[in-house]
């Protein structure tokens, strides 16, 4: 079966200009997601999908190949991925499953992807595997702020329900999602009972949207690379 590793890496990001290319231990952020695609053999092509030459020049370097530049009407900020994966597919020649890898997962790990991979091979009637993690403190009681400031439960119904009573709830993990060509072209939804889940423990997990979370990133990165967990 054909896999291709499709990373959406545009040029715009505002809350952290230019993201994608500035250095995390020592190399621009998106290399770190090329090499763990390479280095796990797991994939036919890895693809860089991207607006910008300079991230293209960056991608080639490092052994991705970036056979076209993404329109600029899929490099806003209002553009979702599973837009940009879908475009690239339709660019590309055909495989039977696509892998979206962000660019922006320096902790990803090659296992994990290749355990997505195995678990939607044994699942045939499955479309999607992510990568996902569990909350560290039950969902339902969440507090939110009213319009004076003050706490209020955002689930009141749960005010008096024991932590241990409660199911687990999990989030996205900000990984990869692991698809079947088809699957992304037809639109189908990643978050649905067509999905499943690659649980990650939640320490190797940090979105990085803001500049606080790229500290934290940093941190965890560093911890687990002297720990041995990342090479």
């Amino acid at each position: 079966m054909s896999k291709v590793a499709i990373i959406p890496a545009r040029g715009g990001s505002k809350r952290i200009p230019r993201k994608n290319l500035l250095p995390f231990d020592g190399v621009p952020m998106i290399v770190r997601s090329i090499r763990t695609a390479l280095e796990s053999g797991l994939f036919d092509q890895v693809v860089v999908s991207t607006d910008d030459a300079e991230i293209a020049d960056v991608a080639r370097t490092q052994g991705a190949q970036v056979p076209f530049l993404r329109p600029e009407e899929l490099a806003d900020d209002f553009t979702g991925t599973a837009a940009v994966i879908v475009h690239a597919l339709q660019q590309l020649p055909a495989f039977d499953y696509a892998c979206c890898v962000y660019a922006t997962a320096p902790l990803l790990q090659a296992h994990y992807l290749r355990q997505g991979i195995e678990l939607l091979e044994q699942h045939p009637d499955k479309s999607f595997a992510f990568s996902v993690c569990s909350f560290g403190f039950p969902v339902q009681r969440a507090l939110t702020l009213d319009g004076q400031g003050a706490l209020k439960a955002l689930y009141p119904e749960f005010r008096h329900t024991r932590s241990q009573d409660l199911p687990e709830a999990f989030q996205d993990a900000g990984q990869f999602y692991w698809g079947r060509s088809e699957a992304w072209l037809r639109g189908e939804a990643v978050y649905s009972p067509a999905s499943l889940p690659v649980v990650l423990p939640r320490h190797l997990v940090q979105d990085i949207d803001t500049p606080e979370d790229w500290k934290r990133a940093e941190y965890l990165y560093a911890a687990l690379k002297a720990g041995g967990e990342l090479q």
